[in-house]
């Protein structure tokens, strides 16, 4: 009965966000239902979900906002602009994917998915202007390493709440979704396309863009510090934690491989790079705070919900289940990732409404970083008609949906399955 009651409150959740109710509200009310239908008492649901936005966010929404100021920062000082004409110079007409993706990884790190798109688009039209090349064949790259990044990378938001449910390791998690996600770009990003785009196939957006005169964008330098700074602290800290044992040099890695210390450093590197009026910066950063505060509640939500599931006892339920199946728990957080995400479109979404289910399942002995991976590859699975990137894939690229399915979508799932064969082949070698 209890994952009875489970089923019709995912279905709520569903048919809520279908009919376009907010996320954050929808996920509220479902906790709160499938509290009491889980029979918990009134007081234990208002602490479960007290304290599961407390847990939540409580090692996350410095990550989060710290993120979005060096990410408004990037985008209005021009420095991801700055660093796309670079690598065009660098690689050529001939490797012009290679620019796109490399730069789509670099600038998606600090940027989220919608800011990426938004600040790198009008560089995609002026590229496949100028080189003569259909938009897809460049605009894809461009989309595939921003998925990447948005699915595997801290410090975007759904890693970074999953790192925290699941007390996973931040810089591990980066270094894992490095190693998984730089191949998964490639394939999707440049194999892909070359596949199914015909270098005649030209469609034309809708929409026109024009981008800043370069003598108005920052140095490359200090573009490639400002876009490239955060990762950098935050691997170097957590490979220097692991080389080191005691002393002073283990300290200062140990500080520095903490997120939100690492993010801090970044963001006054920033300020003192971008060279702007102190009321000018502090109001970037503010913006940028702004753009993802609907981001930080539907997080917040999600957590009250993983902490019913928890706190009722459900969870254990549902790994006393799934133990005779003998499913790698890996493939069944990925499988149920991929299920949420079809049904509700939002990856962020899918990635919190699972955390719940599965985080039993790392006590036994599956890599909490793993997990992570695994959840945030499933979240990114068949993307369509219920998802906001879909249609803006579609709009900006002056697609019909046949055309966004066969390019978009596909390009999504195959993000997804070559995630989640990385994320297999990474459990395999550590567990040998």
């Amino acid at each position: 009965m209890p994952l009875l009651y489970v089923f019709l409150a995912i279905s709520l959740l569903i048919f809520l966000i279908v009919k376009k109710v907010n996320p954050m509200l929808a996920l509220l009310g479902v906790s709160i239902l499938a509290g009491l239908l889980l029979g918990m008492p009134v007081p234990q649901v208002i602490t479960s979900i007290s304290n599961g936005i407390g847990s939540t966010l409580g090692g996350t929404i410095m990550v989060l906002a710290l993120g979005a100021m060096i990410g408004k920062l990037a985008e209005e000082s021009g420095a991801a602009q700055k660093l796309v004409l670079i690598l065009v110079r660098l690689f050529g007409q001939k490797n012009i994917q290679w620019a796109v993706l490399l730069t789509g990884l670099l600038a998606g790190i600090p940027l989220f998915y919608n800011a990426g798109f938004v600040v790198l688009i009008p560089l995609v039209f002026a590229i496949a202007a100028t080189t003569r090349l259909p938009l897809l064949y460049v605009g894809i790259p461009m989309a595939a390493s921003l998925s990447v990044t948005h699915g595997f990378l801290p410090p975007h938001p759904g890693p970074v709440a999953l790192a925290g449910i699941f007390h996973a390791n931040i810089g591990t998690t980066l270094l894992y979704g490095l190693a998984i996600g730089i191949p998964t770009a490639v394939l999707a990003g440049i194999v892909f396309p070359r596949l199914v785009v015909k270098t005649t196939d030209h469609t034309t957006s809708p929409l026109q863009f024009e981008a800043r005169k370069e003598a108005a964008l920052p140095s490359g330098r200090n573009s490639l510090l400002i876009v490239l700074v955060p990762i950098v602290f935050i691997a170097a800290g957590t490979i220097g934690t692991a080389l080191t044992r005691e002393g002073a040099a283990h300290s200062f890695f140990y500080f520095l491989q903490d997120p939100t210390i690492a993010l801090l450093l970044s963001l006054i590197t920033t300020l003192i790079l971008v060279k702007w009026p102190l009321t000018k910066s502090m109001e970037a950063c503010t913006e940028g705070v702004k753009g993802i505060a609907m981001i930080i509640l539907i997080i917040a939500a999600g957590g009250a919900f993983k902490q019913i599931l928890i706190d009722s006892k459900v969870a254990e339920l549902i790994k006393e289940t799934i133990a005779p199946w003998q499913l790698s728990p890996l493939l069944f957080g990925w499988l149920v990732a991929a299920f949420f995400r079809i049904a509700l479109g939002s990856a962020t979404v899918a990635a919190l409404t699972t955390s719940g289910m599965v985080a039993p399942l790392i006590s036994t002995g599956v890599s909490a970083e793993l997990m992570v991976l695994s959840v945030g590859a499933g979240s990114l699975m068949c993307s369509h008609v219920n998802d906001t990137g879909f249609w803006m894939f579609k709009e900006y690229f002056g697609l019909n949906l046949r055309q966004t399915f066969r390019t978009w979508t596909l390009m999504e799932s195959l993000i997804s399955l070559f995630g989640l064969a990385g994320v297999l082949l990474i459990q395999t070698l550590i567990s040998h």
